[in-house]
């Protein structure tokens, strides 16, 4: 399959030429960037020194292609969608512009009105754990972003074992590293400012709410957090317990809705320094590692997830989606195990 990169230069589209050049069935054809245009992707990327003589075309040279993955900033994707999807190919967004089925909550959470709203019905959310089929034969893919895919696979098997209460809200406390700022992410960036914090950047309001909200039917109150590492997203959410609720019944609903997945993990040991999920043990690989602990003194579940905010929260999950919408092999091309230590 032939594939083009629209906004290659940024981290995510980093990871996707990463991963895209050692996919057996993908060959990049295109990446583009409209300030590097000219310029070898190598150096924009070192890493990829010897794996690719690429050069970053201008957003507009960017030809139809069997899988476009779009990758530039939000509200960016929402008016030139309907030519990359006239191309005939997957298309594969990785903005939060076709994430949200209601077109009034994007005034609401990126400030303007969707232009195309009648993609929004037409985009198929890419969770792959939660909607494979819908994903099967797919044009349009909204891939989530990452605080909202942590929280969503950390709590929607919770809401479908009835094992907390709907109508209390669940508190999200959320923390990412700097990578999740992308690579234009301004002064608040800048290493002197960035290393070592535990910093509350979104007390309330994050724009992920709505995501995660319109994937489990809760009422998600979140307070996100940058801390001093690179990658990693840790998403703890506190949720109302049901009622009476035991290790072994959230054993089995967790079970339940990931046994069989290929790239989530159940994480509950009683010793160990690796008891709990911790985004560190996941930097470069495509896992979710959920984690989890009821709290019979506050009657309330503690829900944990942890991943790379690079990989399962964005190229990762990307590509991801992208196998199950062609007819791959989900697991094709992410089968990197991550490091340890790291």
């Amino acid at each position: 399959m032939k594939a083009a990169i629209v906004g290659g230069s940024g981290y995510v589209g980093g990871e996707l030429l990463r991963l895209a050049l050692g996919h057996p069935d993908l060959e990049v054809a295109q990446v583009s960037s409209d300030r590097h245009a000219g310029r070898p992707v190598a150096r924009v990327h070192p890493n990829l020194r010897k794996r690719t003589e690429l050069v970053f075309v201008p957003h507009e040279k960017i030809r139809p292609a069997d899988v476009t993955f779009v990758a530039v900033p939000h509200r960016s994707a929402m008016a030139r969608m309907p030519e990359w999807i006239a191309s005939g190919g997957i298309v594969v967004d990785l903005s939060a512009d076709h994430r949200l089925k209601d077109p009034g909550k994007y005034p609401e959470f990126y400030g303007v009105e969707h232009p195309h709203p009648e993609l929004l019905a037409k985009s198929v959310y890419g969770v792959p754990e939660l909607h494979r089929d819908a994903l099967r034969g797919a044009k349009l893919i909204a891939n989530p972003g990452c605080i909202a895919i942590a929280s969503i696979l950390a709590l929607r098997p919770l809401v479908e074992a009835k094992l907390i209460d709907p109508a209390r809200a669940v508190i999200v406390d959320a923390k990412s590293g700097s990578s999740a700022g992308g690579a234009d992410a301004g002064p608040a960036a800048a290493h002197p400012e960035r290393s070592g914090v535990v910093r509350p950047y979104a007390p309330t309001g994050h724009r992920h709410s709505a995501e995660i909200e319109q994937e489990t039917g809760l009422t998600i109150a979140m307070s996100a957090h940058a801390v001093g590492s690179v990658r990693g997203v840790l998403s703890t959410c506190h949720a109302a317990a049901a009622g009476p609720t035991e290790d072994r019944q959230l054993w089995r609903a967790y079970r339940t809705a990931y046994g069989n997945e290929p790239f989530v993990r159940i994480v509950h040991d009683p010793d160990g320094i690796h008891r709990a999920p911790d985004p560190k043990i996941l930097y470069g690989s495509n896992y979710a590692d959920i984690g989890f602990a009821p709290d019979p003194h506050a009657d309330r579940v503690v829900a944990l997830s942890a991943i790379d905010n690079l990989m399962k929260g964005a190229a990762g999950n990307a590509v991801q989606c992208l196998n199950i919408a062609a007819g791959l092999p989900e697991t094709r091309g992410l089968e990197f195990a991550g490091l340890h230590p790291a």
